[in-house]
């Protein structure tokens, strides 16, 4: 499969049954024990970058791109926390939500402007740009140019989260045990940490910031990497 096969199914399944079904994780109604454990999982790694942010005391006008928006769970609260955010995502099903529930929640919603745009499509220049959850949806060999295109939007510091290659990932991955039942996501890819810390180095970005989250369906690396 080529990188444009990858990117069909990720932008053809949260257009159709993976819209409905990362809604109700990434919302907060009922939800069986494996989607419950995802959503604790991936709001831990969405609390931990607010935390960071927020620690800094610089938020208020930030510019931020956070590519791989879905429906705003990361987007919402920097944007009520004054931050200037620019959220896309290749879901036009997932932009939409994401809009309604600003709609709902921001006071100040000029802070936030919604896009329906594929990652390697982005431009514009921003103090930082964020990735979360976006990466293991796509190969390894791929990862190079996507992280690098991210970093050359950044003026200061970059933040990705991906799921770990490790030895014990990969077999549970190969067991069938990484994302259990059928249907519940699209390809799921693992990436090599050095693999990553060679490509932002590359770029010229250091990690300053790191952070794991381990649930038992959800795993995530988290880094902040800022520009020397």
């Amino acid at each position: 499969m080529n990188a444009a096969d990858d990117k069909t199914i990720v932008k053809e399944y949260f257009n159709s049954t993976g819209f409905d079904r990362w809604r109700r994780i990434y919302g907060d109604g009922e939800v069986n024990k494996v989607q419950l454990d995802i959503r604790n999982g991936h709001q831990q790694t969405v609390d931990k970058v607010i935390g960071w942010l927020k620690a800094d005391d610089n938020l208020a006008g930030l510019s931020i791109c956070d590519a791989g928006c879905g429906v705003g769970s990361l987007s919402i609260p920097l944007a009520e926390a004054g931050a200037k955010i620019y959220a896309s995502d290749i879901s036009e099903k997932m932009v939409e939500e994401g809009k309604q529930r600003a709609s709902q929640t921001l006071a100040n919603p000029e802070n936030l402007t919604f896009a329906v745009q594929d990652l390697e499509t982005l431009s514009g220049n921003y103090h930082t740009v964020i990735c979360l959850d976006v990466l293991i949806h796509y190969p390894q060999e791929k990862a190079d140019a996507m992280i690098s295109h991210l970093c050359s939007l950044a003026q200061s510091r970059v933040i990705l989260s991906f799921a770990p290659k490790t030895c014990a990932l990969t077999i549970l991955k190969k067991i069938g045990s990484f994302f259990p039942g059928p249907s519940k996501a699209t390809r799921a890819y693992l990436h090599r940490e050095a693999d990553v810390l060679k490509i932002l180095e590359k770029n010229g970005f250091v990690v300053q910031r790191e952070s794991m989250t381990r649930t038992r369906f959800y795993f995530s690396r988290l880094l902040e990497a800022n520009r020397k």
